[in-house]
């Protein structure tokens, strides 16, 4: 395994002398050949290039193994003791009472990302009816509230969601009592101290609400919505990973695998509360626990980086950290494209004699982008040229340049959705479910699916296809025919609606009463 070879290959060796290849090709060629030279030169090295990018980038089945044993070794120190891993937090998440399918009613979630917002209802109608309508709106946040009190944070926001519930229609059908239920999904770090409660352990994506840090922001929300004296309670709060898993949960009772692989990237999964030793509180009654693993910060020396994923991780705002999601989420690969291509350019002269300055530009090459270039087959890579043109401004990009820049994108996105299956089965072995490594053989009557949301995901079909044939390699056959792969859409919205109906005290109380009348 090389790591950062692309680096260490920038000059070729003429006689005992290390020569870079523009010092090469000037001694080598005739005036009349110099220009056909050059490029023939250019294109060589450019390709020796590729090769040892490919070759530092590799992820055989060995090395995916590593990675994943090494996974599930840093789960078990998790669960051990807190602190037990500097790289997965492995955090109880509270929710005990997965969705079941049985839920019936009205319920809401507001959805806290980022600079907007979304408020959601959905009516579920129990195993028959399922979900029988949904709506939302999103709202954008003033920016000026991103950086005032959590008070008026939460007021503007409590008020919002006032305003889509006076909206509400005669289709909406609540349970008897009239009592507004809400599924918190706050997507910033939290200290989780129960299903309802959590303590804000700093703000990021732009916002900075002081008073905030080490208080409980459902608290916060709950009173807020008080001043409006409106009946609404928060049921729960969770983050988009556990609210992908209850949706998967929701539809198919085998999920215990929820993921998400869009901008950013997380896992969680369902365990065995006796097998969580750091757990101090009551078992809970189902004996399981929801355990958000937190596996963007995972790193291990099997991981495959090279200079580029060096040159991402020393520019980001937290180098050192968050080595897994910096290799497989859609925030950076194209920004590894990107770092790639100025060595190229660089080195090579791949885009002619000089860089183009706006290929200098910190993530100016989103994923969508590669993704547009990746998918492009035609015989002379229009897309690729058009996406250089828009982004970059490079004009008269040569053919073979294009096919460089095609390969190198197919390079990258094979590396992050093979990772992304390690991590995948690193998991299902924590929880036995990855059959036997000898021979393949499934688990018997352990069918397992992994619920999955994320633009990556769900968009980037090269990415997908990858990360699945990873899978089976990684299971085997016979063992892979136990585990399936589901799209689970939206998790941070209507999985969140869900366990907020999970966990509805009214609804318990309601049946509790309904089942003494009866």
């Amino acid at each position: 395994m090389m790591v950062g070879c692309v680096a260490a290959v920038s000059y070729v060796r003429v006689g005992s002398v290390l020569r870079s290849p523009a010092h090469t090709r000037s001694q080598n060629c005739k005036p009349q050949w110099t220009m056909l030279c050059m490029q023939k030169q250019e294109n060589t090295w450019a390709q020796m290039l590729v090769r040892a990018f490919r070759e530092a980038s590799a992820t055989p089945l060995p090395l995916l193994r590593q990675v994943a044993d090494a996974m599930t070794a840093e789960m078990y120190n998790g669960l051990a003791a807190e602190g037990g891993s500097q790289q997965l937090k492995m955090l109880p998440t509270y929710v005990e009472n997965l969705p079941t399918g049985e839920e019936e009613g009205l319920y809401y979630a507001v959805d806290l990302g980022g600079t907007n917002f979304r408020v959601l209802r959905v009516l579920l109608g129990g195993k028959q009816g399922r979900i029988l309508k949904q709506e939302f709106e999103e709202v954008a946040i003033p920016p000026a509230l991103m950086l005032s009190t959590s008070r008026e944070l939460f007021d503007f926001i409590a008020s919002e969601v006032v305003k889509f519930m006076a909206k509400e229609s005669d289709d909406f059908k609540p349970h008897s009592l009239d009592v507004r239920e809400i599924g918190f999904a706050f997507s910033f770090p939290v200290l989780q101290t129960s299903v309802r409660s959590g303590v804000v352990i700093q703000w990021t994506k732009g916002f900075k609400i002081d008073d905030a840090i080490g208080k409980d922001i459902v608290a916060a929300f709950q009173e807020s919505i008080g001043r409006l004296g409106k009946r609404i309670e928060i049921a729960a709060l969770v983050n988009d990973t556990v609210g992908t898993l209850a949706q998967g949960r929701y539809f198919n009772t085998d999920t215990m695998i929820g993921v998400i692989l869009g901008t950013g990237t997380n896992a969680c999964y369902v365990e065995q509360a006796d097998a969580v030793p750091k757990w101090k509180g009551p078992i809970p009654a189902s004996g399981q626990m929801v355990i958000n693993l937190e596996w963007g910060n995972f790193r291990s020396p099997y991981l495959p980086r090279t200079f580029a994923d060096e040159e991402v991780d020393r520019d980001s705002v937290n180098p050192g950290d968050q080595w897994f999601e910096k290799m497989i989420s859609g925030l950076y690969l194209g920004e590894i494209v990107r770092c790639v291509l100025v060595k190229f350019a660089t080195d090579a002269v791949l885009f002619g004699g000089s860089v183009p300055l706006k290929l200098l530009k910190p993530f100016s090459l989103p994923t969508p982008a590669i993704s547009k270039m990746h998918s492009d087959d035609s015989p002379e890579l229009k897309l690729v040229k058009i996406v250089l043109e828009d982004i970059f401004e490079i004009k008269n990009s040569t053919l073979e340049a294009r096919k460089i820049v095609h390969e190198l994108c197919g390079i990258i996105v094979e590396r992050g959705g093979r990772l992304a299956a390690a991590g995948i089965v690193g998991i299902l072995q924590k929880i036995g479910r990855a059959g036997s490594r000898n021979n393949g053989t499934p688990v018997p009557n352990k069918a397992t699916a992994v619920a999955i949301d994320g633009g990556l995901y769900e968009h980037y079909a090269q990415y997908q296809a990858h990360m699945h044939a990873a899978i089976v390699e990684l299971l085997g056959e016979n063992a892979a025919q136990s585990v399936v792969i589901e799209l689970s859409k939206d998790g941070s919205g209507i999985g969140t609606a869900l366990l907020a109906a999970s966990h509805s005290q009214h609804a318990k109380r309601h049946k509790q009463a309904e089942s003494l009348t009866n």
